[in-house]
């Protein structure tokens, strides 16, 4: 009998843990995981902490895809978020995966738990990788991959053959510095593009882009838009970016995204937004550039695609991302690893600013067993 300790949501502002009771024996065809690490989303997971997340005071309909309001109190307490999780399988009674096997999964910040291959997604962390970056081949490895996969199917509709065939050759640009942009960054120099350049306000943000070999901007000393328009020209009145990567979750990055882009050009957003839009002006570039703007978030890949391109391909290619750059983003890109114990005042330290964290990983007693 086994009871796990999970960290919970109590009330905005106020995380805590709860022990859930023991689990009795284990079914046929499901496991036991016992978590390592378990890294933190700071934008989508800090919108449950600080109360501004959608699902908290409406209703996702899948169905019709459509939020809408409810009448009633705020989704409290939030008792499953988190979607980075690395742990050891203790014991199996599946086909797989085996017993002493690592994987990745999204179950939430919690010591374990007990898994169905037929319910939950479940991605082998092979032996090569250092075990705390399986943190990001379940889900945010994918999503940046999706990223690159949308880009290529603007250029080639269903025939896609390579996530390079969204950025190879191509001048990119990434607006937003943080884990999204930069694994963004890394799939993109890995597939081949000829530029990448991070627009980034925060100091210490671009300080990690330009030690992972990165070119960055700092749209607070100058206009991006200007500056690179001015070197990216690709023949008379077309200028600028071939495809930008939006991954910063307000509304003006978007608008500067537009303003990177050359005409008939892209925006593959990555962003979480939480706000209002009114910085962008949907009557300035966007309009008389003819441009689109397309959202690559994990649930969907391209329309068409789905049968060669699934979440599991893009967990392999995330794998392949690692293999090269998984040593440069333990150094540079986890930046806070702590024991789970102490994840409540982070979480606050994060949300009221006094800290700042790029991707934290938090770390459970079996990690040093």
């Amino acid at each position: 009998m086994t009871t796990e300790r999970v960290l919970v949501v109590e009330r905005p502002g106020h995380a805590a843990f709860r022990t859930e009771p023991p689990r009795g024996p284990l079914p046929d065809g499901s496991f036991d995981v016992q978590t390592l690490y378990s890294g933190l989303s700071a934008g989508t997971e800090l919108s449950f902490f600080k109360g501004t997340h959608p699902n908290l005071t409406s209703d996702w309909d899948s169905e019709l895809g459509l939020f809408q309001a409810v009448d009633r109190r705020p989704g409290y307490p939030v008792l499953r978020w988190g979607y980075m999780q690395v742990g050891r399988v203790t014991a199996s009674r599946a086909a797989a995966p085996e017993p002493g096997e690592l994987v990745a999964m999204t179950y939430g910040h919690r010591s374990g738990y007990r898994g169905n291959p037929l319910r939950d997604r479940v991605v082998p962390v092979p032996d090569d990788l250092h075990p705390m970056l399986g943190i990001y081949v379940a889900h945010m490895g994918p999503i940046c991959a999706n990223g690159l996969l949308h880009a290529a199917a603007d250029q080639h509709g269903a025939d896609v053959r390579s996530l390079a065939d969204g950025v190879r050759g191509r001048k990119v640009a990434i607006t937003g510095a943080g884990v999204v942009g930069l694994l963004t960054a890394l799939f993109s120099r890995m597939h081949g593009a000829e530029e990448v350049v991070l627009v980034e306000p925060a100091k210490a943000r671009r300080a990690v882009a330009e030690a992972l070999g990165f070119t960055t901007l700092d749209p607070d000393a100058q206009d991006p838009a200007v500056l690179l328009k001015t070197r990216w020209r690709h023949g008379p009145q077309d200028r600028g970016a071939d495809v930008v990567f939006q991954c910063r979750g307000q509304a003006a990055s978007l608008a500067l995204a537009l303003r990177l882009l050359r005409p008939q050009g892209p925006v593959v957003d990555l962003a979480f937004y939480q706000h209002g839009a009114d910085a962008v002006r949907l009557g300035e570039e966007f309009h008389h550039n003819g441009l689109a703007i397309r959202c690559a978030q994990i649930s969907r890949v391209p329309r068409g695609m789905a049968h060669s391109w699934d979440r599991e391909r893009l967990s392999a290619e995330t794998v392949a991302m690692l293999r090269i750059h998984g040593e440069a983003v333990m150094e540079h890109v986890i930046t806070d690893v702590v024991p789970v114990e102490h994840a409540p005042e982070l979480l606050a330290a994060v949300a009221q600013r006094r800290h700042h964290v790029l991707q934290a990983v938090f770390t459970f007693t079996s990690a040093g067993q």
